[in-house]
């Protein structure tokens, strides 16, 4: 019995339909904060909506071990670099951490540059893994997006934490 040469062709394009309704972003934006930025996927979710008197964002990526984002902006003083607020945060919050053990610090660009940090540590004897972006702003502030998760669910989700912070833009 010999298949209709059609059948390939609609096959190929239902695969093609599928995989453009998975790969869809969603633009997060809100009247209570000045930015915007798109996220890769649907298993992102808001947990934390800004509000007038505090401006974070928060997002989990399924559950909260496997991928935690929070979004702040942070006034500096003047002249305080995307690279001195990482050294700050460092030396400051996160070394303090239980396990902790710094990463590297590299330079990243997007619609804004700065730079990112990495760290591990530790959470109830469970190695996690920390991701800062500090995003410098053209008129001055700083925005971080700290990611949080388990050390290998983090990791594997590297190229939507930077997708992320790649698309963030003030409006």
């Amino acid at each position: 019995m010999r298949r209709p040469h059609f059948f390939p062709v609609v096959l190929a394009l239902l695969l093609c339909l599928c995989a453009t309704a998975s790969a869809q972003t969603q633009t997060f934006a809100d009247d209570n904060v000045d930015f915007t930025f798109d996220l890769p996927s649907a298993t992102w979710r808001l947990v934390a909506r800004p509000d007038d008197v505090r401006a974070t964002v928060e997002f989990v990526y399924g559950d909260r071990s496997d991928g935690y984002l929070r979004v702040r902006k942070e006034t500096t003083g003047r002249g305080t670099s995307a690279d001195d607020m990482a050294r700050q945060d460092q030396d400051q919050k996160l070394r303090f951490r239980p396990g902790y053990v710094e990463g590297k610090q590299e330079r990243f660009a997007g619609n804004m540059s700065g730079t990112t940090t990495s760290y591990e540590f530790t959470s109830g004897g469970k190695p996690m893994l920390g991701r800062v972006y500090y995003l410098s702003a053209p008129d001055g502030p700083i925005y971080t997006l700290h990611f949080t998760g388990a050390r290998d669910k983090l990791s594997r989700i590297r190229n939507q934490t930077d997708s992320i912070a790649r698309t963030l833009k003030q409006k």
